[in-house]
């Protein structure tokens, strides 16, 4: 189980702080001596044909795949504008906006709610699998990502002959790529 102080680090450093444990370096934030390994836990899901994590802590909720309202002059990956509990919500297609094409409409699809104090945003990903927790050994720094995902790359993990890339939406939320979603 991860401590309380480690629940509180930004994920590049969780992800840090899980190598330097791997690794044997300094620096285990105070874990008891003995204690079973740390754990760290991501949201699953799947794009296009990748299975993908995304550090817990920025997922506000999932929900369907909503209404949609056409924003004119938006880039083909910017879906619209969605009405989520009373907010208006930008939707974008995380496959087209990250080179993979566009998506066709499937049962499967949902939406990842960003949680963050800017502006409101979701992502339509093919699927959700659900939470997955990894250990130190799972970790595998050298799994590298296709181009259009490596700005967003945090690390990576392998376990049962699947590779996980992990992905900050938040970081591409505040991208010049994100916000630039006029033509």
């Amino acid at each position: 189980m991860i401590g309380a102080d480690l629940r509180r680090l930004p994920p590049f450093e969780l992800l840090r702080a899980l190598e330097r444990q791997l690794r044997g370096a300094p620096g285990d934030h105070g874990r008891p001596a003995g204690s079973a390994p740390l754990a760290w836990t991501g949201l699953a899901f799947r794009l296009r044909d990748q299975r993908l994590l995304v550090p817990g802590d920025e997922i506000r909720e999932v929900t369907g795949r909503p209404r949609l309202t056409r924003v004119p002059g938006a880039r083909d990956w910017l879906l619209g504008v969605a009405n989520v509990r009373g907010s208006a919500l930008p939707v974008t297609d995380l496959g087209a906006l990250l080179d993979g094409g566009p998506a066709g409409e499937a049962r499967e699809q949902r939406l990842l709610v960003l949680q963050q104090d800017g502006p409101p945003a979701a992502f339509l990903v093919d699927d959700v699998i659900g939470y997955r927790r990894f250990v130190p050994e799972d970790q595998r720094p050298s799994i590298t990502a296709a181009p259009a995902l490596q700005p967003w790359r945090l690390g990576a993990f392998h376990r049962d002959g699947q590779d996980w890339l992990v992905l900050s939406l938040k970081r591409l939320a505040r991208s010049d790529l994100f916000i630039r979603a006029g033509r």
